[in-house]
């Protein structure tokens, strides 16, 4: 499946015919800037696969734009966003200012005085088998833990990596002293992620409108600090990742829990100016918010004048179902915030967060950043990763990743559902690391199979960790991090724990 996003759905909403909704989705995306000169388009079929179009409808997008001279053709390359187009003037901004906290106002009014850090703009730069057989008993001493999924780190292009990582150091030696740093990050991996957002995410975004981080939760919880002040509302879905919950009390904020059913978030008129949401695979649950619910949360930020931060913690593994665009991609009034991190897509020892920023939120960021780290961490590191994606390096990784966790996500869904089915629910998951299932039966009995399991070795996340209020049992296993083997033995032991209880009922 092709790394690329169009705003189609906005578009399919406007045209009743699809190669009408496919031609203006990309001239958009093309007259906006979000999609470059000399970007190469996906192939006809590869388009119509993606979207659940003919391949008829596409080409008869392509044709039009071709002779609109918004794409050429190159016999035998492919088809090419033309040169010569001047982008549209972005929107003026929010109808009102965005609103910071006090901390926030004091340290953007701190660092702007006399600070070259903080007087500084951005730089712009550049099958697991079916197995039915139970594992032998001696296996069980083995722990199996589906708690915290990294990377599967064994398909790591290590070489590679390495090489450019040699490149790096030879690149800018004597740069360790921080001289010249900038707090927002090395401008080189700012326009590289600029750059892939733009094809893979369908995001207008620009190098200076991105700040680094060490990882995304610094990100969250700087954020927080700055649009947060004490006693202030911030909503949060029920359930959520929990630092998230632990940034906004330790700002004095007060977490407003937002329900959620099989399509994600339910949008309410909230009184409050911060909202935290995960639309691309929600977390933990998986679910994936719908088109309309997108544009009711950005008319409700419009409303009230509010921020939302929206965290697509591992968006970048998805094998299945139609893409939908991401709010920072639908927001106009430049109300959304856009977190993302390498630590899940790379290795977890890579610490490299970013955030897309509204322009009203880039200086108050900077200066924040400065404040913190006046020299960025990992710069060496940083470079390096810039070059890996420049030279193609991280798509052909994402691309392998892909394969390799969609085939095992599979084998393990089907492994469970067979084995432990009459147990648990399991959320349909065409994306991510982690599988979510609901306990069907009492919460007594969950808290025994956890029991039993744990004696058994096996370990999984419960998922009451998320929960911002009380809710009915769930659990969450990671996959991402063990071997076939231990996947399939880990449900079979899970299965003998749940057979020691009913055992012992009779």
């Amino acid at each position: 499946m092709p790394d690329f996003t169009i705003p189609l759905a906005s578009f399919g909403e406007k045209y009743r015919y699809k190669y009408l909704a496919v031609y203006h989705a990309l001239r958009a995306a093309i007259v906006d800037g979000t999609l470059p000169e000399g970007t190469r388009l996906p192939a006809t079929r590869e388009l119509a696969e993606l979207y659940g179009l003919s391949r008829g409808s596409v080409s008869q997008a392509y044709d039009m734009l071709h002779a609109d001279g918004y794409v050429r053709t190159a016999v035998g390359s492919g088809t090419f966003v033309a040169g010569g187009l001047q982008p549209s003037q972005a929107d003026d901004g929010p109808k009102a200012p965005i609103a910071l906290s006090r901390w926030g106002q004091r340290v953007s009014a701190a660092m702007a005085i006399g600070g070259d850090a903080g007087e500084a703009p951005l730089a712009v730069a550049d099958g697991l088998g079916g197995a039915r057989t139970a594992p032998p008993p001696e296996a069980a001493a083995v722990p199996i833990s589906y708690r915290d999924g990294g990377p599967w780190e064994t398909l790591f292009p290590e070489a590679e990596w390495n090489s450019t990582l040699a490149w790096a150091a030879r690149s800018k030696p004597g740069t360790g002293s921080g001289e010249g740093a900038d707090p927002a990050g090395e401008p080189e991996l700012r326009a590289a992620i600029a750059a892939h957002l733009r094809r893979s995410r369908g995001i207008a975004a620009e190098a200076e409108h991105i700040c680094l981080f060490n990882g995304s939760m610094q990100a969250i919880t700087l954020l927080t600090q700055l649009l947060l002040g004490e006693g202030e509302p911030a909503v949060l879905e029920n359930p959520c990742y929990y630092g998230i919950s632990r940034a906004v009390a330790a700002c004095g904020g007060v977490v407003v829990p937002a329900a959620l059913d099989v399509d994600g978030i339910v949008p309410r008129d909230w009184e409050a100016r911060l909202l935290f949401v995960t639309p691309g695979r929600q977390f933990p649950t998986g679910a994936v918010l719908s088109h309309a619910r997108r544009r009711e949360l950005l008319a409700w930020a419009s409303r009230r004048n509010a921020v939302i931060v929206e965290d697509d913690y591992d968006s970048e593994f998805r094998w299945g179902g139609r893409p939908l665009e991401p709010l920072k991609a639908l927001d106009h009034e430049e109300r959304v915030v856009y977190v993302g991190s390498f630590s899940k897509t790379m290795f977890a020892a890579l610490r490299v967060g970013y955030a897309v920023l509204p322009r009203a939120l880039v200086r108050p960021v900077a200066s924040a950043k400065a404040l913190y780290e006046p020299v960025p961490p990992a710069r060496q590191e940083q470079r390096a990763l810039a070059r890996f994606m420049r030279t193609g390096g991280y798509e052909r990784h994402l691309r392998r990743m892909r394969r390799h966790y969609g085939a095992k996500q599979e084998a393990f869904r089907r492994c469970l559902e067979r084995e432990l089915g009459g147990v648990f629910r399991f959320r349909p998951a065409d994306a991510g690391l982690l599988l979510y299932a609901e306990w069907r039966r009492s919460p007594e009995e969950y808290n025994a199979f956890r029991e039993a399991a744990a004696a058994r070795g096996v370990h999984f996340r419960d998922a009451a960790a998320y929960q911002i209020a009380p809710g009915a049992p769930a659990a969450c296993f990671a996959f991402s991090h063990l071997d076939d083997k231990m996947l399939i033995e880990g449900v079979f032991r899970m299965k003998a724990a749940w057979e020691d209880i009913q055992t012992h009922r009779l």
